[in-house]
């Protein structure tokens, strides 16, 4: 019944299974790959035609995870998958990423790639896997695809290069690098670094294209028996279009691309588009030559090859810039003197606004995964709105791009944070795209960077980001440094590099083209990075450290440590003792189990307070100290005093005062602040206290002469 076919390598010290013709057989192509025991299935299905007036390639990559692939029951009330996580609407971009360049030009059938975690053995992370199970579905479908594309995650061990790691492992490493791409290329990296130089980081690009190739090789080899017959497609022949329509306006558009202000640039290409609409409209009565898209997607080309062409021959760039000159920038901190720190952060037509606000304890987020529930301190959220290109647009929850570009900037600050003992803060940043042309995601790196050493987060080293780009003819090719929205479009590669002046913290490439080199990738590194220091040198006109001291309007945090034994004193029967803390002092009081407890306050007054009730409750108190007291209880024998936090000890009678007393009430009465000195235990461990060993007035020992005397 089944006609299943199955590959199995050795990869990365582990067996990957790749196999097809059992499940999802009305798929244009299905893949269960298994690695470790980790187990997803990746579909393809792509619609026979495309849609009447599509003039787009609609495709779309959905990765899944499914509570049941680690033994879960979802949380919430409905208790079933909802809409998808921020990390898989992550995994669902990195695979989109590498896949996307290699559909042939002209391919616009509706597409759709959906992989599903079906089990989740805890130790190997099933986005590298998902990847792999996508390229080898797309490689069996007949669908034009020009891969298979592998993919690796690497890490960066004790020196050493590591493929992919189990999860456990990945604590341990100082790199978390993906990498995709065919044979010959890499099409795709996304990664996070603590402050690695640029060699180490290309080395590690590299050492993963290696370790992927025994992928395509296994992805080949069961395509050799299962694959099914390419769909028939060719490209449009759109040459004569293409011919008449340079003559026409080239001239018009290659001055259009010398015009530096965006507005006036995008005013002439939109008016030699409006020419060639008019020139290609068919007359009344007769029928169109060319369609709308036709004609829409050559001037897009057009486009491309005047610009393209224009840089390389001239290395002059649309604003007017060299290839590596950074536009000009402006950076600013305090513009919201109300909130914990503030920043806007301007490079040419591109502006962050980025505010952050710390947060305690109890503003942690808590993310389920199928790893289990963790608590994130460190969230940073991105926002795009449409007036920030002077568009109207939709508002609403984030999209994909905006939850990417967010998580590319926490990648590039993420290994730059203190440790949670040295600041206890839960941190969230909010970047405000209001202006773009270019790189926002690493003006938000920047305006990041800035904004949290303004609210006083002891940042290791102030971080900066900038955005490279490729044109590439042939063997020439030309870098170019911190890119406008158009170079982005019309070249060759994103490549995207944060980090301080130490390395590198994160490093983010998209390819559209087959064949970029180490060569090219090192120029571009080199590149980066001298935009990099320049970047970071602007930014230091603005502050060039965290600032000593938090906000105005920031709470205070302070950190204490407790016998684990304690913590149910602490908390109190029903958390009955810390609510009465709570109440009583203002703070806010955070116990972990490993018995630290985070008190927070606007007001170091309450802090202080808590603290030292705390502190009664926990500590023991000591033979030989003073203690200021309260008197509880007075009885014929002696006074009680409440003196260490709960706890209450005895004053004999015949330790109330220096001379003889003849009943307890002549020196103390219940309610009377008294100074006591601890003398010991008795042999039932009840607290011998003496108050005429102390003066009453000042709280100090009376000395010993005296009180023989």
């Amino acid at each position: 019944m089944f006609n299943n076919h199955k590959v199995e390598i050795e990869w990365g010290g582990r067996p990957l299974i790749l196999e097809t013709g059992k499940i999802a057989r009305q798929a244009d192509g299905a893949v269960m790959a298994t690695y470790g025991e980790s187990v997803v299935l990746a579909t393809v299905v792509s619609a026979k035609e495309p849609k009447p007036g599509q003039d787009f390639f609609p495709l779309t990559v959905n990765y899944q995870e499914k509570a049941f692939a680690a033994g879960k029951i979802p949380g919430g009330y409905f208790k079933r998958e909802g809409r998808p996580s921020e990390n898989e609407t992550l995994v669902s971009r990195l695979i989109d990423r590498p896949i996307r360049p290699l559909f042939p030009d002209g391919y616009k059938c509706d597409t759709q790639v959906i992989i599903t975690v079906l089990q989740h053995d805890l130790e190997n992370n099933p986005d590298v896997l998902a990847m792999v199970a996508a390229s080898a579905a797309l490689t069996l479908s007949g669908v034009p695809f020009m891969g298979p594309i592998g993919g690796a995650r690497v890490g960066y061990i004790n020196g050493e290069y590591v493929l992919n790691p189990h999860v456990d492992e990945m604590e341990e490493s100082i790199l978390d690098l993906v990498v995709a791409g065919t044979t010959d290329a890499v099409l795709m990296v996304e990664s996070e670094a603590k402050e690695l130089d640029e060699e180490t980081m290309l080395g590690a690009v590299m050492f993963g294209h290696r370790g992927f190739q025994p992928v395509i090789n296994a992805i080949i080899k069961l395509a050799e028996v299962a694959a099914k017959d390419p769909r028939d497609f060719s490209p449009e022949d759109l040459s004569a279009l293409e011919g008449e329509m340079e003559s026409l306006v080239s001239d018009e558009l290659a001055q259009a691309y010398t015009i530096t202000d965006k507005q006036a640039r995008y005013g002439a290409v939109d008016a030699a588009k409006a020419k060639v609409k008019a020139h290609f409209a068919p007359a009344e009565g007769e029928d169109a030559k060319w369609t709308g898209e036709q004609v829409g997607s050559v001037f897009k080309s057009l486009q491309a090859k005047v610009v393209r062409g224009n840089i390389l021959k001239t290395k002059t760039r649309i604003d007017g810039r060299d290839l590596q000159t950074v536009r000009p920038i402006v950076s600013e901190v305090g513009v919201l003197p109300r909130t914990h720190g503030s920043a806007v952060f301007t490079r040419g037509e591109t502006q962050a606004v980025v505010v952050a606000t710390l947060g305690t304890g109890e503003d942690e987020q808590f993310v389920d995964s199928l790893m289990g529930t963790y608590k994130e301190t460190f969230m940073l959220h991105y926002n795009f709105p449409p007036y920030s290109v002077g568009e109207t647009g939709r508002m609403g929850s984030p999209g994909r791009r905006e939850i990417g570009h967010g998580k590319l900037a926490w990648r590039a600050i993420h290994p730059m944070l203190p440790g949670s003992d040295e600041f206890p803060y839960t941190l969230r940043v909010v970047s405000e795209i209001t202006e773009s042309n270019g790189s926002s995601s690493m003006a938000t790196v920047c305006g990041t960077s800035l904004s949290l050493m303004d609210a006083g987060v002891p940042l290791k080293a102030p971080v900066a980001g900038i955005a490279m780009g490729l044109i590439k003819e042939g063997e020439d090719f030309a870098v170019l440094s911190d890119i406008l929205g158009d170079e982005d479009h019309l070249g060759d590669m994103d490549f995207k590099v944060a980090g301080t002046s130490n390395g590198v913290t994160s490093l983010q490439m998209d390819i559209k083209i087959q064949g970029i080199t180490e060569e090219i990738m090192q120029v571009a590194l080199g590149q980066a990075k001298d935009g990099r220091l320049h970047i970071l040198g602007e930014m230091a006109k603005a502050l060039s450290e965290s600032r000593a001291e938090l906000g105005e309007f920031a709470p205070r945090i302070e950190q204490m440590q407790i016998p684990v034994d304690k913590i149910r004193d602490v908390i109190g029967s029903g958390g009955k003792v810390i609510r009465e803390i709570v109440e009583q002092t203002g703070a806010k009081i955070n116990i972990e189990d490993d018995g630290t407890v985070k008190i927070a306050s606007a007001s170091g007054k309450e802090i202080e307070a808590a603290k030292k009730w705390i502190h009664s409750i926990v500590a023991e108190p000591e033979v030989g100290e003073i203690y200021e007291g309260t008197v509880v209880k007075t009885a014929d024998f002696g006074a009680f005093v409440n003196f260490f936090g709960p706890r209450d000890g005895l004053v004999h009678i015949s330790q109330l005062a220096q001379e003889r007393v003849g009943k307890t009430t002549d020196v103390v009465k219940e309610g009377d602040k008294v100074f006591v000195k601890l003398m010991g235990f008795d042999e039932r461990g009840k607290v011998r206290l003496s108050m005429k060993v102390v003066d009453q007035d000042t709280g100090k020992e009376i000395p010993r002469e005296e009180k023989a005397g």
